[in-house]
């Protein structure tokens, strides 16, 4: 098992890339990018097994990583897993954002955008997850940022909190929105992003770069409705 990060070939681990380039037969879903697989050998198979939202491709247990290696090991089938960095690490490095910050941050969570076990509604953790101090990175949460930035501010997480989605981070197809999170939805709306999507909720995603000059877009976009009044 192979952990491809946030779908850069460049970001992939040594050793990861000699298991790949290795392989006899290769099964991945529809997160792995094309430049990632240009490393399967010539003579190995590639064998698609993703899903999306009302489609499986297969009848097998494809899951998080964890489900997939419990599975494997109830068929009495040896797993070795090769972490790679993560979507988390990948894309908040990439855009300039610490997780974890002297002053601003002492600590990161990471959540997930959906659960077996509460249906379409699972950020129950939203309560104790809001915490000022706290970098939130969700995962898959495409579909319940309503719900979770919601349940946020309803905990007490200011409105005004820094916030950051990002569409195929780390790739050319990198889209991304920086907003306040009483905004964001609304934003990530306007935008018409797609799965898969990382958000990053928290003070340090104002140290980025990329949110000076986002702020001051939407100034230039606010000053220039207002001359359009003016006219």
């Amino acid at each position: 098992m192979v952990g491809t990060g946030p779908r850069d070939p460049e970001l992939l681990t040594v050793k990861a890339v000699r298991a790949i380039e290795a392989a006899d037969l290769v099964l991945y879903d529809r997160l792995v990018s094309n430049d990632v697989l240009d490393l399967v050998g010539e003579g190995a198979r590639l064998l698609y097994v993703g899903k999306t939202a009302g489609y499986h491709s297969r009848t097998q247990v494809y899951g998080r990583g964890g489900e997939e290696m419990d599975f494997l090991q109830q068929q009495g089938i040896k797993v070795e897993v090769i972490p790679g960095i993560t979507s988390a690490s990948g894309i908040a490095a990439a855009l300039g954002i610490p997780l974890t910050h002297q002053g601003v941050a002492t600590s990161v969570r990471f959540l997930t955008g959906n659960s077996r076990n509460v249906g379409t509604d699972p950020l129950y953790v939203a309560g104790d997850a809001a915490d000022p101090n706290t970098t939130l990175v969700v995962y898959m949460g495409l579909s319940t940022l309503p719900s979770l930035a919601t349940k946020l501010m309803k905990h007490s997480l200011p409105p005004d909190s820094p916030a950051v989605a990002v569409e195929r981070g780390t790739t050319p197809q990198q889209r991304t929105v920086f907003a306040l999170l009483k905004d964001l939805v609304d934003e990530v709306k306007s935008a018409d992003l797609v799965s898969p999507t990382l958000i990053i909720i928290g003070k340090v995603v104002s140290l980025s770069p990329f949110w000076v000059e986002s702020s001051e877009h939407d100034a230039l976009k606010i000053e220039s409705s207002y001359v359009n009044e003016a006219r």
